[in-house]
């Protein structure tokens, strides 16, 4: 069947299947970057001495930029790598019924149901001890089906039917990987021979579980995306294609992709930190006043099997272009003026966009857009594509929205 969308659903799936994890998200988008001609800065940002074009990374933290004159004003995209997973102890040889586990804790606010009975690979990175003595990192994917999180049988759980499914995230979410009983050390051992060193190297790890499925097309006519890590690698990719395509005549053009957002941002690679602040004071003084910073997250669409859930007055549906988030409250960062500013381009793009706003008697949610806005003093708008399951371990949207998204984006940059 051809597909009804142009390259660019296509590209967000490969995109995200090279991304099992934030640290493979960063590499990923580092070698388009590095395709396109943009060099790599040094890990501390120092005066006159940064690429025109160019870019930090960081574990799970990119900033790419390119800049006209360091004296125009500055638009930012902003997104987050991370989702939540499931992530592997320090000790995580279990045992237990003749069977070997893995100690795993949730990461982030996932969907805990969505992990069980499912064919799990691991990603991440390992701090490894050198032949120098030092202290390196490596990266690894082992998308083989290596783990499962086997549900209760009905016939053991009769009150699920009326009580609903209840996890203990300490008990009931540790992966089983074999028969048997565990060795002390089996684990490490295991990193040590995935990333090429001896056992007694391996020093720690930043170790996770990811859907070993791949993402595709879904659905009668292939309208839809079914796909791990849609929040919010939908978004990165977005920020990414949109920097890459933009072509801004009075604008320096910039986006930062961070880590952690899913735990809170507080971190030396999350938006809490001084990370892109010291990107751009490398740069000059910053015309605040003028820049202007796109928050990308993924947005609720309107469930069709739980209206109720929803604000009634705005619904959502998928497919229908990229969504501004309002939140009275300062949950999200967006003005009537950036409101409108955004809605502008999309306009002048032909685009179409819509609007969120949350249920007033239900907890709302958040981004990093009302960090950055208060680390920068940069007015903001909080943007997302509407998706269905967030936080789930594979997730829903509109193949369509990719196009409008990298449209979107484009033309808000150029702007």
């Amino acid at each position: 069947m051809t597909h009804p969308t142009s390259s660019a659903a296509a590209d967000l799936l490969s995109f995200i299947d090279a991304s099992p994890s934030p640290y493979h998200a960063v590499a990923a988008a580092v070698a388009r970057l590095d395709a396109a001609g943009y060099d790599a800065a040094p890990g501390t940002p120092t005066p006159g001495q940064l690429p025109r074009r160019g870019y930090l990374a960081d574990g799970g933290l990119l900033i790419a930029w390119d800049v006209a004159d360091a004296a125009l004003p500055w638009r930012i995209i902003g997104a987050h790598t991370d989702s939540p997973n499931l992530r592997i102890k320090p000790r995580p040889d279990l045992g237990g019924s003749g069977m070997r586990r893995l100690a795993a804790e949730p990461y982030g606010g996932a969907l805990l149901n969505s992990w069980l009975d499912r064919d799990l690979g691991l990603s991440g990175r390992v701090a490894v001890r050198e032949s120098d003595g030092t202290v390196g990192e490596r990266r690894f994917r082992d998308d083989r089906p290596l783990l499962r999180v086997p549900q209760l049988a009905i016939h053991l759980d009769r009150e699920i039917s009326t009580t609903g499914l209840l996890l203990n995230k300490q008990q009931h979410l540790n992966p089983v990987w074999g028969l048997g009983t565990p060795v002390e050390g089996e684990f490490s051992a295991w990193l040590a021979d995935a990333v090429g060193v001896v056992a007694t190297d391996v020093l720690a790890w930043d170790v996770m579980c990811h859907d070993t499925q791949p993402s595709g097309f879904l659905g009668i006519e292939e309208e839809l995306i079914s796909a791990p890590r849609l929040d919010n690698l939908c978004s990165c990719h977005g920020a990414l294609s949109a920097l890459l395509a933009a072509r801004p005549v009075s604008t320096n053009t910039m986006i930062a992709l961070f880590d952690h957002e899913e735990i809170g941002s507080e971190s030396a690679t999350g938006a809490a930190s001084p990370r892109l602040q010291q990107v751009l004071d490398a740069f000059g003084p910053l015309d605040a006043a003028d820049s202007r910073v796109l928050s990308a997250d993924m947005a609720h669409g309107t469930h069709p099997n739980y209206p109720e859930r929803h604000e009634p007055n705005h619904p959502i549906a998928l497919g229908g272009g990229p969504v501004v988030k309002v939140n009275v409250n300062g949950r999200y960062a967006t003005e009537a003026i950036t409101n409108g500013e955004f809605v502008a381009a999309c306009q002048g793009a032909g685009v179409p966009t819509q609007v969120y706003a949350h249920r007033a008697d239900l907890a709302c949610g958040s981004t990093i857009g009302p960090i950055t806005a208060a680390r920068l003093g940069i007015a903001t708008v909080d943007v997302g594509m509407p998706q269905l399951s967030m936080h789930s371990s594979r997730e829903l949207m509109a193949a369509a929205d990719v196009d409008h998204m990298v449209t979107a984006f484009t033309a808000w940059l150029s702007a």
